[in-house]
């Protein structure tokens, strides 16, 4: 009598609760990815380090829009520093006090209702 070998069973598949959950993984991660993308900030400098721009009479959005002005245009001494950067950290620049002043003005014009169309 011949012995007949025996076959080597077929590798099993993963079975689909393992599927779910890989995908799910790969679902969450991106999900966390897309989440921190949204929310990363153009606002290097916030109210709490521009103290001396009182912020407190705007609301979350007004407060955005004025610090991303603020963080957005320049001091014209050429130090090539934000008008927020300028005002958190240089107390020497010699424009600091208008810059004040024009970080003031954003703070102003943020919380000017906007013409309705």
């Amino acid at each position: 009598m011949k012995k007949v070998p025996k076959k080597k069973p077929a590798p099993r598949k993963p079975a689909w609760r393992s599927k779910l959950l890989k995908w799910s993984a790969v679902v969450g991660v991106l999900g966390l990815a897309a989440y921190g993308v949204s929310q990363m900030s153009s606002i290097a400098y916030t109210e709490k380090d521009i103290k001396v721009v009182d912020f407190s009479s705007l609301d979350s959005t007004q407060r955005r829009t004025a610090l991303e002005a603020a963080n957005e245009a320049r001091c014209v001494c050429g130090c090539g520093m934000t008008l927020a950067q300028c005002v958190a950290t240089d107390s020497t620049c010699p424009l600091r006090d208008g810059n004040i002043v024009r970080i003031q003005a954003m703070v102003a014009k943020a919380i000017a209702p906007r013409p309705t169309s």
